[in-house]
């Protein structure tokens, strides 16, 4: 027997080589590609940590973080399986699922929306009711614009009550500080971190204070791919929701992580937009991080019915399914 064969076999070597060569790919971790719903920022930290972490390596997933569009858009491509696992606002999400798209969300990280309208205090703009004949900026593609109408029905208005000027996502908050719009449409954990970071004294109306609190962003799947790969959902669920709560504990270092995922990410901004979602993971009467009740569902579907964002008497289970999270007792419980 030749003398290194003899030293590798001795010391375990060689027979792990051999078993892993037996083993072919039984290794490999699995691709996930995880199409987000809008560029980094805070929202998507608890995701960034599960990657920086090794949540995902250790559950046998090779993840990728693909930056996104709008949640319209994310859930088009999952809808036409352009893409199989995604994170969007649930009601994007379940307008299409009405229209018979395949898919389903499986875990709410968001238990309430974050939408806002925001005006400038010096506007004078002090209520809801006093847009109406105001210029509001809209962004196009976003989960917000889908629910304006909803917004405003719950406090007396409609659409054309409002002068709605549809711009692109990037243009919101420049257009606003320039006066070329009365108000915006936005959210807490974006637009107002961005107009307040440049020294602007707004009045924020938010969708969950005025009438409209329901299910938000969260991650759906292509149905193909979720009956194709139940226990690559569940593994990527579980890690993600590990991941989640680590930035929830550890606010620093989930934006150390988006930083090392996105280079490109401002770790002020990030920060100040953790700290603006926190609130979010354990409303609407959540019991667990990352697991909506039947209640809220319920509510949130009555309510988006009334404006027709959804259609009435639908089952809310159709939109959703709490089969992939772990059981309660592996979830992390909301005080």
């Amino acid at each position: 027997m030749n003398r290194l064969f003899r030293i590798l076999l001795a010391t375990g070597v060689m027979t792990s080589t051999l078993a892993l060569g037996m083993s072919g790919n039984a290794a490999a971790a699995t691709p996930v590609t995880f199409q987000l719903n809008w560029v980094a920022g805070g929202s998507n930290a608890g995701f960034a940590v599960a990657q920086t972490e090794g949540y995902y390596k250790d559950a046998g997933l090779d993840v990728t973080l693909v930056e996104g569009n709008g949640s319209a858009t994310t859930a088009q491509l999952v809808a036409t399986n352009r893409a199989q696992i995604a994170y969007a606002d649930a009601v994007a999400v379940s307008q299409l699922i009405a229209k018979g798209a395949p898919m389903k969300v499986v875990s709410t990280i968001y238990q309430s929306n974050p939408n806002e309208v925001s005006a400038l205090k010096k506007s004078g703009i002090k209520s809801v009711k006093e847009l109406v004949g105001k210029k509001v900026g809209v962004p196009s593609g976003s989960s917000q614009t889908t629910m304006l109408p909803l917004f405003l029905k719950a406090n007396g208005l409609s659409e054309s009550d409002v002068n709605l000027i549809n711009m692109p996502m990037t243009s919101m908050v420049p257009t606003l500080l320039q006066g070329q719009v009365d108000a915006i449409l936005g959210s807490i954990d974006s637009y107002q971190i961005q107009l307040e970071a440049q020294g602007a004294q707004l009045n924020n109306f938010r969708f969950a204070d005025y009438g409209v609190p329901t299910v938000s962003t969260s991650i759906f799947v292509n149905n193909t791919y979720l009956k194709d790969n139940p226990d690559v959902v569940k593994k990527f669920i579980a890690a993600s929701l590990k991941g989640w709560s680590t930035a929830l504990d550890n606010p620093a270092k989930a934006v150390q992580s988006l930083k090392k995922v996105f280079p490109n990410v401002s770790e002020k901004t990030a920060a100040a937009e953790v700290a603006a979602i926190t609130p979010l993971f354990c409303s609407g009467g959540a019991k667990y991080v990352g697991k909506a009740e039947d209640a809220l569902w319920t509510k949130s579907q009555d309510l988006l019915s009334q404006v027709g964002l959804l259609p009435a008497g639908r089952d809310p289970k159709s939109y959703y399914t709490n089969d992939y999270l772990p059981p309660d007792s592996a979830l992390r419980p909301c005080k």
